[in-house]
């Protein structure tokens, strides 16, 4: 059976825009005008009239952690409680008391910011998180994901002390005593990590059955996301069975395209060997990059720098791999024909990175690799001509400007900041797509539509930074969409609506088009289909904004 959707504003890729298209048995048959789909209708045959409303792919969050979204939304949700540090506790406390855990059960929460905190701009520490509970270990971590602080009983149940050697690629910080004061950054954060109590498959399962439900609220049908190494102390086979038990059960509402992180030569030889390369699986669940992680995040100050920090001289960041570890592991996996993708914030890691991908691709060239880089933020001009040099690909995040647009100058001074962000340069010099890094923005596409196109942060308007980088709408949507399927080497296959593409689609309350840049956030997703089914109506589940 069919169904045709006619009387909308379709937007199928290309301007203009159309009013109709037809679906059968998952994908797109037809696109064009209400007579071109009535046209094809046949006794049985649905007819939904979209009312005007517009129309365009799914969207395509081309670099999040899904797998921690959904642990994520198990815990304390600290991003709503940042305003201050003192209400960050008294808020923690509230949940202590209304969750009633046995003691000794850990306590977890996510998305503070010490940028935001009113009364002391700093990392809270052991002692802070002592005054909200000494019954429960308590881990808190920072909103980028690149930082969490414990409490005293965390640090005794991990057996951390002043002894405990140093991690490479991480720093556990001390106070004056020379003791742990409950800060971990990086690598170092494992110490913590390995100790939280390990999920099942099944407790799998349901994270990610729940993560994607939210995504699919916000008009994402495809993800593209970094869940190997999502608990430290689960293999990451675990990890696969999970989503191939839910694609065997026909569960799964988000197509996945897994970033496969690795830390070690070893451990990625052994993952290919098994089988597994770019490619691997079908379309709702398949293997795509190998991920790296390069350095940190800006905002607490562990990306990596070529200069240090101008508002804390004493350092330049973390680096989490040597140049040479990067040669070893993009040129392994360039020679197997699997794609690389590496987490770049800082100028200093992506000058090792760029090295990296130039070494490999000058011993194989002529490839469409589709190497690229995450993040993208800190760059200089001559990092930007070396990006379409070597046809990488970005994968930017434009709703992480809502939040640096506070802190970029006074992290890196003025001239470093007039290079960076440039996603407009390198949209319009390589391809980019669109991403959210949730869980540490949440995957609201519109957001970071809005942030895109205006170059302000999404509330208070301030800005606009570096206003000449903006994308335009239809940049802003591609990025999103067409962009996001190039990047997992699906563009004949989604993005787009269009004869024989997956009928992944969303449908929106208003036309970005025709919509002031400023409200573009305010446009509420009222459905998404993926495969041709409805996964999310506004009608039936409420508003989402």
């Amino acid at each position: 059976m069919r169904t045709i959707y006619r009387n909308g504003a379709v937007y199928t890729g290309e301007l203009p825009l159309c009013r109709a298209f037809v679906v059968e048995d998952g994908r797109f048959i037809c696109a064009g005008s209400d007579e071109d789909a009535l046209a094809m209708k046949e006794p049985g045959d649905e007819v939904t009239d979209l009312k005007g409303r517009f129309v365009c792919a799914g969207f395509n969050d081309s670099h999040m952690h899904l797998l921690n979204y959904g642990n994520a939304l198990g815990a304390a949700d600290l991003s709503q409680h940042t305003q201050s540090l003192s209400g960050m506790k008294e808020y923690m406390k509230e949940f202590i008391r209304e969750q009633s855990p046995k003691p000794g059960t850990w306590v977890r929460g996510r998305g503070w910011n010490h940028d935001y905190f009113e009364d002391e701009r700093r990392f809270p520490n052991r002692r802070d998180l002592d005054m909200i509970s000494t019954e429960h270990p308590i881990c808190l971590t920072r909103t980028c994901g690149h930082a969490c602080v414990v409490n005293t009983m965390a640090l005794r149940l991990a057996g951390i002390t002043g002894n405990t050697p140093q991690v490479e690629g991480g720093l556990y910080e001390v106070d004056e005593s020379g003791e742990p004061n409950g800060i971990f950054r990086e690598n170092a954060m494992d110490l913590i990590y390995g100790c939280l109590p390990e999920p099942a498959k099944e407790d799998i399962k349901e994270m990610i059955l729940a993560a994607s439900k939210a995504l699919n609220r916000y008009g994402v049908t495809s993800s593209q996301t970094d869940d190997l190494l999502a608990f430290n102390n689960v293999p990451y086979e675990r990890v696969l069975e999970a989503y191939r038990e839910l694609d065997a059960e026909g569960r799964m509402t988000v197509r996945v395209y897994e970033q496969s992180q690795f830390t070690t030569l070893d451990g990625l030889k052994a993952f290919v060997e098994k089988g597994y390369n770019t490619g691997w699986g079908n379309h709702w669940f398949k293997i795509g990059p190998l991920k790296m992680l390069g350095d940190g995040s800006l905002g607490a100050r562990s990306a990596y720098l070529s200069q240090p920090y101008t508002d804390d001289g004493s350092t330049k960041g973390i680096p989490i791999f040597t140049r040479q570890q990067f040669e070893d592991m993009v040129e392994y996996a360039d020679s197997q024909g699997m794609q690389v993708a590496i987490h770049a914030i800082g100028d200093g890691i992506l000058d090792d990175i760029l090295a990296a991908y130039e070494k490999a691709l000058a011993r194989h060239p002529g490839k469409d690799h589709r190497h690229g880089i995450v993040h993208c933020q800190i760059t200089r001009p001559d990092q930007l001509d070396k990006f379409a040099k070597l046809s990488l690909h970005a994968y930017f995040q434009s709703i992480f400007l809502d939040y640096d647009i506070h802190i970029v100058e006074e992290r890196i001074g003025k001239e470093r900041a007039a290079s960076s962000y440039h996603f407009r340069t390198l949209y319009e010099t390589t391809h980019a797509s669109n991403g959210s890094d949730c869980p540490v923005e949440l995957p609201d596409v519109m957001k970071g539509i809005q942030c895109a196109v205006t170059r302000t942060t999404v509330k208070d308007h301030v800005g606009p930074y570096l206003p000449e980088q903006a994308l335009d709408i239809k940049q802003a949507l591609d990025s999103f969409t067409a962009e996001g399927a190039y990047a997992s080497f699906e563009e004949n296959v989604k993005g787009r609506i269009a004869p024989g593409m997956l009928a992944d689609f969303v449908i929106l309350g208003a036309n970005p088009f025709e919509t002031s840049p400023e409200e573009l956030a305010r446009i509420p997703v009222e459905a998404t289909y993926v495969d041709g089914v409805c996964r999310y109506s506004i009608e039936t589940e409420g508003k989402q904004k």
